[in-house]
């Protein structure tokens, strides 16, 4: 994809601080770990194929450890073991860079960085990559400076038969994790103590939570993402529970919507059923060549047509024209997306103007929401895009009404 003479330059993550002399676990750079296979703090990968020295087409370079840095920080990277997991011979020091980094910039046509550029991203703190970015083209002002990200997106969107895997994996922790949490709530437990039998669950099984888990308990199943996971479950309210785990850096996405005591009400088990109908309707609707835009409209027409049934629309609200598709009466009960791709970012990286192809994996997540009735059911699960129809990566995580109260019974 890189024209020819280009290279690219890619940063690991930082090592974020919180308080004192604190720091949060390092998160590896995802479009890193997908070129490289690499996690380890302050490395930087080039990709150099047109380089005359062919030891210089792809490079790694590497924090050099020490025996303090084993004492404290533990193992890090060797050089032999950097060309296992990644493949690429030539392993440098990253003392080395900043000599080897000039001979590249000399040779190379067009410089192609990275950053992030995923749409809802909310950047206030600079990257590694941002910092590295303004240095270079300050010392290197004529060179030819292009965006890395489209083509990353293009790339990682589709996924592999060894990453389907591994999201399948992170599926099967997500549903063993589900089904013990549906075999211990009852009235009286807390948010938190849900929390805890995921934890213990996605732990044991070499997991961890794929994002901060929502365990929204009656009016709470309403806040889209409630966090504080910190009240108590009653009798007679329905427990919203959007918690899946990673595995290998690869992420799940689950939601599922079940009734504290055991038993749906009427009116609980008439929004639930009708959610799932559309989540049925939308993951038939995952085929190659469609808009996500299209695919969007389709299940805020499906849910409108549920509301009429449900009371919450009338017939004449769903012949309501607007220009703007945010102001359709459907959005007062069903306001977020439909779905979205996901893999080594839970909503990862894709060009959502172009349409699915075989390899994308995307969740679907319709939802109806009734907060006057302290109500809320939102129903999710992740499903592979393939010529031959859409695969459900969590077909057999229970999600039938009959099957849940079955399991919590």
């Amino acid at each position: 994809m890189l024209p020819p003479g280009a290279v690219a330059i890619l940063n690991a993550n930082d090592v974020l601080p919180t308080n004192a002399d604190g720091t949060l676990r390092m998160m590896p750079n995802t479009d890193l770990f997908y070129l490289s296979g690499i996690e380890q703090e302050e490395t930087v990968l080039v990709i150099f194929p047109d380089a005359d020295d062919e030891r210089m087409r792809e490079m790694v370079f590497l924090r050099e450890t020490s025996e303090l840095i084993a004492i404290w920080e533990g193992h890090k990277l060797t050089k032999v073991q950097a060309t296992e997991v990644s493949g690429i011979r030539s392993i440098h020091w990253s003392t080395d860079f900043p000599r080897m980094l000039h001979r590249l910039m000399c040779e190379a046509q067009s410089v192609w960085l990275n950053t992030n550029e995923h749409k809802r991203a909310v950047v206030e703190v600079e990257s590694r990559d941002v910092r590295f970015i303004r240095d270079l083209r300050a010392r290197y002002p004529l060179h030819d400076f292009r965006r890395l990200a489209p083509l990353l997106h293009t790339l990682r969107v589709v996924k592999d038969p060894m990453e389907v895997e591994l999201i399948r994996h992170a599926c099967s922790i997500t549903k063993a994790g589900f089904e013990r949490v549906c075999q211990f709530v009852e009235p009286g437990v807390n948010e938190c103590e849900v929390e805890a039998e995921f934890a213990h669950e996605f732990v044991r099984r070499r997991g961890s939570f794929a994002y901060n888990p929502i365990i929204g308990a009656g009016r709470n199943s309403c806040v889209l993402h409630y966090l504080e996971n910190d009240q108590v479950c009653r009798s007679g309210d329905v427990l919203l529970l959007d918690v899946a785990a990673s595995y290998a850096n690869y992420n799940s996405d689950l939601t599922r919507t079940i009734p504290i005591n055991g038993r749906f009400t009427r009116r609980q088990r008439q929004v639930y059923d009708a959610v799932l109908r559309v989540l049925r309707a939308s993951t038939a609707g995952l085929t190659p060549g469609k808009l996500w835009s299209q695919w969007q409209a389709e299940a805020e027409d499906l849910v409108a047509q549920e509301c009429v049934g449900l009371g919450l629309l009338k017939p004449k609200d769903l012949k309501v024209k607007v220009s703007d598709p945010s102001k359709k009466p459907v959005k007062k009960w069903f306001m977020h997306g439909n779905g979205h791709p996901i893999g080594l970012d839970v909503h990862d990286l894709g060009h959502m103007s172009q349409p699915f192809a075989p390899g994308w994996v995307m969740t679907v997540e319709p939802a109806i929401y009734i907060p006057e009735e302290n109500l809320a059911v939102r129903l999710e699960n992740d499903v592979l895009i393939t010529e031959n129809g859409p695969v459900d990566l969590m077909a057999d995580i229970p999600i039938e009404a009959d099957e849940i109260e079955a399991l919590m019974k």
